[in-house]
């Protein structure tokens, strides 16, 4: 089954959902595979699709290690290169599956841990996210919504996480009212029991947001946040904060202790993610529970965390980590600690089915995010699901050969990024 063509699409929706498809002679067959956003993105891809043609795609986890290696001049072992490199396998597992007749999870070890996987909903700071480029800046929704004053010509353009916005303090507040209420209607609508909402968002006692401090009034601010949305859902539903690696640790230490009470799922990112040494001494100082690994690459990534301690509950990005296979072998990494895998997810329907996937084939799962809210054809770009992708919070694990799912093409094009192709066409 040599592979004849690697193209790429990427669809602006709250993100840019990069596609990666790989074509193989003899039967047809194409694979779909998703990567994380990330400034020039496509052009590695590109660049890298050399190295796969005329190979045999059944050949999955050597062709990965060639196409890591091939990135060795620019640093194998972590960076935007590996968000290719994930979205590609994805592509050639999908491909594999389909050529043998069986679904993702029977190649990633053989084993179903469950029919349904359970998803959280990212509700971002209680309202709808507006649309991010691959620099995480905001930019107008292609599906109506109204852009944000930062899209003007000559206008000062900041990322949105992390301590970038450092110039001036936002003027947007966001209340415990605000919160309460959109978790109420997010588990009364659409029957999600695990939810998570950011937590270093702008308050009314914001005074510094470059150097990662935190004043005893706002984290008196920020637990309130955080009991208004607990309170108004219940005990049955679990809730996560996150903190996008805003705060010094002893700061992360203090927010920690304080929502102790509160029994919170998880708290995310509280530091920056380079120094795994700082990030345990907030986790060890504290009985809440701290989840990180967005950043987190290859299993190797995740060695130095893991073995002192250092996380309760670990988040890698299958877009984003090296890809199906790596997320599964950081989940038995992950399993020899008893560390529970809950994976980062801002990707499409394609994205996410292949992430359930990998989260039905690991015994020690929690949760899968779902980051797609905001996005009105999320549901619909997925073609192959009776009803909708999610259903009452869970995802049907797909029985069918490869991913389970196609990629809605007349859809995709409708959203594609005019300013790159659109795969072969």
């Amino acid at each position: 089954m040599r592979i004849t063509g690697v193209h790429t699409a990427v669809v602006e929706a709250n993100y840019d959902w990069t596609f990666v498809r790989i074509d193989a002679e003899g039967e047809g067959l194409s694979g779909i595979g998703e990567c994380f956003g990330a400034p020039g993105l496509t052009g590695i891809i590109r660049d890298l699709a050399p190295l796969l043609i005329g190979e045999d795609a059944r050949d999955v986890d050597r062709l990965w290690a060639k196409l890591r290696w091939g990135c060795s001049g620019a640093g194998s072992v972590a960076g935007i290169a590996y968000n290719a490199i994930s979205g590609i396998e994805a592509a050639l597992w999908d491909l594999v599956g389909q050529h043998y007749g069986v679904p993702i999870y029977r190649l990633l070890g053989g084993g179903k841990f469950r029919d349904t996987v359970r998803m959280y909903a990212d509700c971002h700071a209680g309202e709808a996210l507006h649309s991010m480029d691959a620099t995480m800046v905001e930019r107008p929704a292609r599906w109506g919504q109204e852009g944000p004053d930062a899209v003007a010509v000559g206008a000062i353009r900041n990322p949105e996480h992390g301590r970038a916005y450092a110039k001036g303090v936002p003027d947007e507040v966001f209340t415990p009212e605000l919160y309460a209420e959109r978790a109420r209607q997010v588990v009364a609508d659409l029957g999600f029991s695990a939810l998570k909402f950011d937590l270093d968002v702008p308050t009314p006692y914001m005074q510094d947001t470059a150097s990662g401090t935190l004043s005893r009034a706002e984290v008196r601010y920020m637990v309130e946040l955080a009991a208004a949305v607990i309170d108004a859902v219940g005990d049955e539903v679990d809730v996560a904060f996150d903190c996008h690696w805003r705060y010094q640790v002893a700061d992360a230490q203090r927010l920690a202790h304080e929502l102790e009470p509160l029994g919170l799922m998880w708290l995310e990112d509280p530091v920056p993610p380079e120094n795994v040494a700082a990030l345990a001494r907030v986790t060890k100082s504290t009985s809440t529970r701290i989840a990180t690994g967005e950043n987190g690459y290859m299993r190797h990534g995740f060695r130095e965390a893991f073995e002192t301690g250092a996380m309760d509950i670990a988040a890698p990005d299958p877009q984003k980590t090296g890809g199906l296979l790596e997320t599964r072998r950081i989940a038995d990494y992950a399993d020899t600690h008893y560390i529970s895998m809950a994976p980062h997810c801002i990707a499409s329907p394609i994205g996410t089915v292949a992430n359930v996937h990998v989260c039905a084939a690991i015994p020690n799962f929690l949760a899968l995010e779902w980051h797609g809210m905001s996005v009105p054809f999320w549901n619909d770009l997925a073609v192959g699901f009776d009803g909708p992708v999610i259903d009452q919070g869970k995802v049907k694990v797909p029985d069918k050969p490869g991913l389970g799912v196609k990629l809605n093409l007349e859809l995709a094009r409708e959203y594609a990024r005019p300013d790159e192709p659109f795969f072969d066409e």
